[in-house]
């Protein structure tokens, strides 16, 4: 079994990506440990988009490869590992990670920073996750539309509130690295890409229907909903092909 060298869980490569074969469970009892630690720890929830853009940019593969724990978001990631021989646990995706450590922040009434999107869906999902989480926290939050002449002061307003976990909604191409750069001098324990997980949890947007994903189709009930992601929803096809032509490196450390 393969392990993270720093923290010791269980880990399986996706083409040279370190995924987190911790169940979900797991995954917010090692996150619970992180917060506890009082150490900055950067969470990725990864899918096989971000798999792809990490082939195609170095820079961006080891920015993932330098993240504390990734977790497989993506339901191909739990194929592409099932398919390479050495499987995940189960998928544990960023939106059900959101809430888990809501309600974990409910006992040890942990401190939350929301960060992204635009003005009034992050007010409305932080109204909503303090009324669903009450005795949690959300010690602050603000939108996402700042430029890095503003870094500075986004940087300062976290600080100021000293959270345990802080959750950035900006985009894949954008969080995880803006994340990566300021992860020491944020300093905050946990800290996380969450994606679109505002704007569901806003009402701005629907999540996709049980039955999309059980079937593992939540990709498709996004881009029938926004079709202008049809140009990022081709790294999908070109991923399950990658696995299927390279099945026996699939898992290997690259």
């Amino acid at each position: 079994m393969e392990l993270n060298q720093r923290t010791q869980f269980p880990i399986v490569h996706i083409f040279g990506i370190p995924f987190s074969k911790l169940n979900m469970n797991e995954t917010v009892r090692y996150l619970t440990d992180a917060v506890q630690s009082g150490r900055p720890h950067q969470v990725i929830t990864a899918n096989p988009i971000m798999v792809m853009a990490a082939m195609e940019d170095p820079a961006y593969k080891t920015m993932m490869q330098n993240a504390d724990i990734i977790v497989p978001d993506g339901s191909g990631i739990v194929w592409a590992a099932k398919t390479g021989g050495d499987p995940v646990a189960e998928r544990v995706t960023g939106f059900d990670l959101v809430h888990e450590l809501l309600k974990a922040g409910e006992n040890y009434r942990w401190k939350f920073y929301l960060l992204g999107s635009t003005p009034e869906v992050i007010q409305e999902a932080a109204e909503r996750l303090q009324m669903q989480y009450p005795a949690a926290i959300i010690a602050g939050y603000r939108d996402g539309y700042f430029g890095p002449d503003q870094d500075d002061e986004v940087i300062e307003g976290i600080q100021a509130v000293s959270p345990d976990i802080l959750f950035v909604a900006r985009g894949a191409d954008t969080q995880e690295p803006w994340i990566a750069r300021y992860k020491e001098r944020l300093g905050v324990p946990v800290m996380m890409g969450v994606g679109g997980t505002f704007d569901v949890v806003s009402g701005k947007t629907k999540r996709a229907p049980k039955a999309f994903q059980k079937l593992r189709l939540e990709w498709l009930y996004r881009l029938l909903r926004e079709p202008t992601r049809f140009k990022r929803m081709l790294a999908l096809p070109k991923f399950a092909v990658k696995v299927l032509r390279e099945k026996e490196n699939v898992t290997k450390p690259s």
